[in-house]
């Protein structure tokens, strides 16, 4: 089944909308109608995508780092339902008690939850009964938009605003999730026969890196989350960064030069796991005659050589960059450099991996309770990530975001960009 028009060549974007982001949280007076659209411009984006989908393709799981689309739905209708009317609507009622523990994700201090790996086994609810509980959590929410006080909506707006983009976050994983699991399938199932990766903007060269003292993290204003914060100086020394990413075609001369084949190049983790996976190529790439095809959410389709080379791990990526004698950029030089307008594709296209380690910034500090839980416990063993990709909803991409991953991983659009020193 074709998606909606508004998915192909890679534009993620609902047609014609522009009600993402919503107005700040501090803004007077609090604009409920605008905060309204926000809510209803985000949670259709999540039915808009889960839309060309079956029943059956939407209750997949297709390895323990996926879920199920029809999860991915219940689990931020959860998250509105458990920190936001649970506590701050009178009078709610739960709309099952029992999703609760199908739906929590990591919360533990929100209570026990389904294994993840046990996601693909929640065959009730059906996925029509999902779509009717998050008909209720909207009406709920919409109601408590609509009908508290200002003083009430002190605490609720920065719960909505957060809750807004946590399911952003879900949306990009629901493309990412749904095309891992069709890669699998060896019928090579079509999310949309439109599809296509957006164009580069082909610029090529280098930006120079100034040595200096940069401002890092959020400045202060607008949504950031917790662990972008809080703002510090750091250290950039001279060098530079590449304009372009690199491309299928570069990565083609890793290929044929044995990269893949040669343990000097890799780190010892990342050998054994590729050796272990059986890494010969990209994640979705497979041969085709004397070249080479990938499955994409458009089907299965010669690799583009001009395109950005993505589905890589992080191993591969500092494999990429020792065979290249280059570096990756730290993620302080990418935002310095991203700041400056000096990345033409630092959005939009793929993931960038950056060799900054997943750490906390000086003096941070998680939020309280459970939505402490969000960030903060992630911090080790993981690699940060900036830009965006293909699959991030319109207004979630930010200059500071800090996305992280664990350096096998790659079924996420995680791509390359690379630097040398001065």
């Amino acid at each position: 089944m074709a998606a909606t028009a508004a998915l192909r060549s890679g534009d993620t974007r609902v047609q014609g909308a522009s009600a993402f982001p919503p107005p700040p949280v501090a803004a007077r007076p609090i604009d409920r109608a605008a905060w309204i659209a926000a809510f209803r411009f985000v949670r259709s984006e999540t039915e808009r995508r889960a839309a060309p989908l079956s029943a059956e393709d939407q209750q997949v799981q297709s390895m323990a780092d996926a879920s199920p689309t029809k999860w991915h739905r219940a689990h931020v209708t959860w998250f509105f339902e458990q920190f936001l009317l649970r506590e701050h609507l009178p009078g709610y009622a739960i709309y099952d008690e029992r999703l609760h523990y199908l739906f929590n994700s990591y919360y533990v201090a929100a209570g026990p939850r389904q294994p993840r790996i046990q996601r693909g086994m929640i065959t009730r609810p059906t996925m029509a009964e999902v779509t009717a509980y998050r008909a209720h959590v909207d009406r709920a929410v919409e109601s408590l938009l609509g009908q508290a006080a200002d003083g009430a909506l002190e605490a609720v707006l920065p719960i909505l605003e957060i809750g807004l983009y946590h399911e952003q976050q879900h949306q990009e994983l629901l493309l990412t999730d749904i095309l891992h699991a069709f890669a699998q399938n060896p019928l090579g199932p079509v999310y949309d026969s439109e599809w296509r990766f957006p164009a580069a903007s082909g610029q090529g060269g280098q930006a120079p890196l100034a040595r200096g003292i940069a401002w890092i993290g959020h400045e202060g204003d607008g949504f950031s989350f917790d662990n972008e914060s809080p703002r510090h100086e750091a250290l950039i020394l001279p060098g530079r960064i590449d304009k372009a990413l690199v491309t299928n075609r570069d990565w083609l001369g890793f290929m044929e030069a044995g990269g893949y084949a040669k343990p000097e190049l890799w780190l010892s983790d990342g050998w054994y796991a590729g050796q272990a996976e059986g890494w010969e190529a990209p994640g979705y790439w497979r041969r085709a005659g004397e070249g080479w095809a990938t499955m994409t959410l458009g089907g299965l389709r010669p690799v583009e050589l001009d395109a950005p080379v993505t589905h890589i791990s992080y191993y591969e990526a500092d494999a990429y960059a020792r065979w290249a004698g280059r570096t990756l950029p730290t993620e302080f030089e990418w935002e310095v450099a991203a700041r400056d307008g000096a990345l033409p594709d630092a959005f939009g296209l793929v993931w960038q991996w950056t060799r900054s380690a997943y750490v906390a910034y000086p003096g941070y500090r998680p939020l309280p309770g459970a939505l402490g839980e969000y960030n903060g416990k992630f911090m080790v063993s993981q690699f940060v990530l900036r830009g965006s990709s293909v699959a991030t909803p319109e207004g979630h991409a930010r200059l500071p975001y800090r996305n992280f991953f664990y350096p096998h991983q790659r079924w996420q659009f995680t791509g390359l960009r690379l630097a040398d020193a001065a």
